[in-house]
């Protein structure tokens, strides 16, 4: 039986690197078992250089191979999964190499994880679409034009979240309700993008909705919720501390009116944007019954206890034939 050769990529090096490999253990999982697929599993650092799980440096070329030393084979890759969350997967930059050399992948494609990745990027296409999003206004550089407009924008709103544009996983992303803390946070949030996106606190409840392709449909879960502690956000450390005291729902208690509406939102986006396979887009429903979209993450956390793959199977999908399933759908297909 002639074998697909699939490379699983994972880490990359940035602040969600341990994540990426937990994700990556996840999807090995659901490979492991498929009699005509086999996986490689390489961890990218952030030197740029991958290594096998035994710790061997090698490198994937450009004639779509894995080279490992002159004394052992090469390893042919006929597809990627760029299990990377962050830089350089979500960002759009690896997938630019994987489009150079007519590798396909899993996944969104270079320009779509690129715009969802940059918040201010990201808000404008919302815009665009007609899908409502938070106020914001946005910062190219520190100093005190900066510390000005969020003093001013502090005065309207009560209280700001100020992230820096291009992160993932609320790295980056600080809540500040007392204006003296404004210079520290930004400058805080400049070291992790040159861009910085300065939003209205919304008090609102935090819905998630899993969209994803199946048999060449585009696909919208009813939306689960994130439930924090009160007067706290989805923080990084909330997401994957084992003391975490937020609570997850698979399935939200909402009226059939909002779980229609933020699922249209969610599919408006997906296909708008030129999503593939696979997002999590993540709304706010505020006291007063506003829809509001917050951001889309291309490739969402893989994790046992990721949001999206609890979607996906309380949607009664199996992840690993929905994996597999796309895979084999994009592998019949011409390269575009």
């Amino acid at each position: 039986m002639s074998k697909t050769h699939i490379l699983l990529l994972c880490g990359g090096g940035a602040a969600e690197h341990s994540i990426s490999l937990m994700s990556a253990d996840y999807i090995e999982s659901c490979l492991a078992n498929i009699p005509d697929m086999e996986v490689l599993r390489l961890e990218l650092d952030a030197a740029g250089h991958y290594h096998t799980k035994q710790g061997q440096v090698c490198e994937l070329t450009n004639r779509r191979e894995v080279r490992f030393d002159e004394a052992e084979p090469s390893w042919p890759v006929d597809y990627v999964i760029p299990c990377i969350h962050g830089y350089p997967g979500e960002t759009g930059d690896i997938q630019s190499y994987f489009n150079l050399i007519n590798l396909p992948y899993f996944g969104c494609g270079s320009e779509p994880s690129s715009n969802c990745f940059n918040k201010v990027t990201a808000k404008m296409w919302f815009s665009a679409l007609g899908i409502p999003n938070t106020p914001y206004l946005f910062l190219s550089e520190a100093g005190e034009v900066a510390n000005t407009r969020c003093r001013e924008a502090l005065n309207e709103w009560g209280s700001l979240f100020i992230k820096a544009a291009s992160q993932g996983s609320s790295v980056g992303c600080y809540r500040v309700d007392n204006g003296d803390d404004i210079p520290s946070v930004l400058e805080q949030a400049f070291s992790y993008s040159p861009y910085v996106v300065v939003e209205k606190t919304i008090k609102a409840r935090e819905l998630e909705v899993a969209v994803y392709e199946y048999q060449g449909e585009v696909i919208a879960t009813v939306p689960g919720e994130i439930i924090c502690a009160n007067n706290t956000f989805y923080s990084f450390d909330e997401k994957y501390d084992a003391k975490s005291k937020a609570v997850t729902k698979v399935e939200a208690e909402l009226s059939q009116a909002q779980i229609d509406t933020i699922r249209d939102y969610a599919i408006r986006a997906f296909k708008g944007m030129k999503l593939s396979h696979l997002s999590r887009i993540d709304f706010f429903l505020t006291d007063e019954g506003e829809i509001l979209l917050n951001e889309i993450n291309t490739f969402p956390g893989m994790t046992p206890i990721s949001m999206f793959p609890k979607m996906l199977s309380n949607n009664g999908h199996d992840v690993s034939e929905w994996l597999v399933s796309n895979i084999r759908r994009q592998l019949s297909e011409p390269l575009k």
